[in-house]
């Protein structure tokens, strides 16, 4: 008779896993490799078999958009058919680098509740459910998402130092310009072709001029538009005509033509941080006085003299127009099209430029709400940040009232809004906007006034419309460790032991009552 083979001597058949590794960019050419071999280690020894990869190559962190392996993921945990019970990721980081710490734990989350089991190979920890694995994993994801804006912090910072150098950053060269590589002692290495990029960190980019008939077409265009009156569509009907291709091959348009008319890299000048788009967030305009320059810094194709001339043109188009006037084509346009946008008002023949309606009603979407327009995109947080001032001035008025009501003495500091409370101790009070993620969770961020450093921090919290105080928190100095505080609906008692319905407990403080002599 066969002796029967004992459990602990039976070869255990492994268990199916899903693995998903994430490179962020084009850099790090091995990191995916780098990743997925740790995750196989990780894979055998704790028996586990990897049936299918997920891998997103080149992507930022920052947000889930152009993730499609993530998503696909996310798409086949859901569906439930997948042929796994554990997803395995190199470490916290991988779900992305988001600004909402909350996101990346919502994706965790849907797995589990998918019945999938989510372990990170490279951590110092066993994703096992524990409160000391919560915790961890609480404060790696909020590092995660600190580590991207920091950096967006030092490389903003290193290529304002480079611009002011009169190094190129970035985008292509321009129409009669081109693209120069050149060494760290600033000897020339060539011209880079289009989509080319330099290979060594120690390497930088200028401007030069390009072909000359290339640059004779750019300073014909400067004549036409300056000395014989020409617009900008006309100058671009005369391109075609003559078949001289643009830049990128395609017709020359109004808009392109307004773009050479309009940038000093042509008359040498070095100027970057005109728009901002700082983590994935939303494309800003910024004003001049942000613009980054280093002025000289190429050799022109444009003399100065011409060029400024135009700019003096440019604007003083703008200016024959009315108020009236202006919006009135604005309006006609969106009839036409049934929609505006920037680059729409810029290839229209006869309009002001988008620059001009943006001087004139401080902004775009000021222009277009004055004609009944509402774009697509939610300009909503605009109105709620209006509302939010108004309410923050409302709710310091109403302090003092009620503080007058007890008999106690205040002192408002008018720059600052610091309330001196009976002369013992100050107040500040903060509003905290409301904001809802894409998994509909509620959340608030607060960022303290450090330089006021307030005894007692008020910290008003708004309902999910912004219309309404939901609750209150009362945070003495002595107790913050952190000025930038993130809520959630529910926060634990570390910080939910400071929350309030009602300011009552703060009237209590600062309370005037008689005291009995004693007989």
């Amino acid at each position: 008779m066969t002796e029967k083979q004992s459990p602990s001597t039976e070869t255990k058949a492994p268990r199916p896993a899903a693995m998903y590794v994430r490179m962020s960019t084009e850099h790090q050419q091995f990191s995916t490799e780098n990743q997925a071999k740790v995750i196989r280690e990780y894979a055998e020894r704790r028996g586990y078999e990897i049936v299918k990869t997920y891998m997103d190559e080149g992507k930022s962190g920052l947000r889930l958009e152009g993730r499609e392996a993530l998503r696909q993921l996310i798409n086949d945990v859901q569906a439930g058919d997948q042929p796994y019970q554990t997803t395995l990721v190199y470490d916290i980081s991988r779900w992305g680098r988001f600004q909402d710490a909350d996101e990346s734990a919502y994706y965790e989350y849907i797995c589990r509740r998918s019945g999938i089991d989510v372990q990170y190979c490279a951590e110092q920890f066993e994703n096992d459910g524990s409160p000391q694995a919560t915790i961890i994993k609480s404060v790696k994801r909020a590092m995660a998402g600190e580590y991207s804006r920091e950096l967006s912090v030092k490389v903003f910072q290193g290529q304002c130092t480079l611009t002011e150098k009169g190094f190129r950053q970035g985008g292509t060269a321009g129409y009669g310009l081109r693209r120069m590589l050149i060494d760290q002692s600033g000897e020339p290495k060539g011209i880079l072709k289009r989509g080319e990029r330099k290979s060594l960190q120690t390497d930088r980019v200028i401007l030069v001029p390009g072909p000359p008939e290339e640059r004779k077409v750019v300073r014909q265009i400067y004549e036409w538009f300056v000395r014989e009156g020409k617009s900008e569509t006309d100058i671009a009907k005369l391109l075609n005509q003559k078949s001289i291709p643009s830049e990128s091959g395609a017709d020359w348009s109004k808009g392109v033509v307004h773009e050479i008319l309009t940038n000093e890299k042509y008359i040498g000048h070095n100027v970057r941080n005109r728009t901002s788009f700082k983590l994935k967030k939303r494309h800003v305009k910024n004003p001049p006085e942000m613009w980054v320059r280093c002025d000289g810094a190429f050799k022109p194709i444009v003399d100065a003299e011409l060029y400024y001339m135009a700019q003096g043109i440019i604007q003083e188009r703008s200016r024959r127009f009315s108020d009236e006037q202006m919006l009135e084509l604005l309006k006609a346009l969106l009839e036409r099209h049934h929609t505006v946008s920037g680059i729409l008002i810029d290839e229209s023949e006869g309009m002001p430029s988008s620059s001009a309606y943006r001087q004139r009603f401080g902004s775009l979407i000021r222009a277009y709400q004055l004609i009944g327009f509402l774009p697509r995109r939610d300009y909503e947080y605009i109105r709620i940040n209006r509302a939010l001032r108004r309410k923050h001035a409302e709710v310091v008025e109403d302090t003092i009232r009620q503080l007058a009501d007890l008999n106690a003495s205040t002192v408002r500091d008018q720059h600052t809004d610091l309330l001196l409370v009976n002369g013992e101790f100050t107040a500040s009070i903060v509003i905290a906007r409301c904001r809802r993620t894409d998994a509909g969770h509620l959340r608030w961020l607060i960022r303290l006034e450090q330089e006021l450093a307030a005894d007692i921090t008020i910290v008003v919290r708004m309902n999910a419309t912004n219309d309404a105080a939901l609750d209150y928190y009362l945070f003495p100095r002595m107790d913050l460790a952190d000025w930038k505080l993130r809520l959630a609906e529910f926060n634990g008692a570390a910080l939910d032991t400071y929350r309030f319905d009602t300011l009552e407990y703060f009237w209590f403080l600062a309370e005037r009552v008689r005291i009995r002599v004693a007989s």
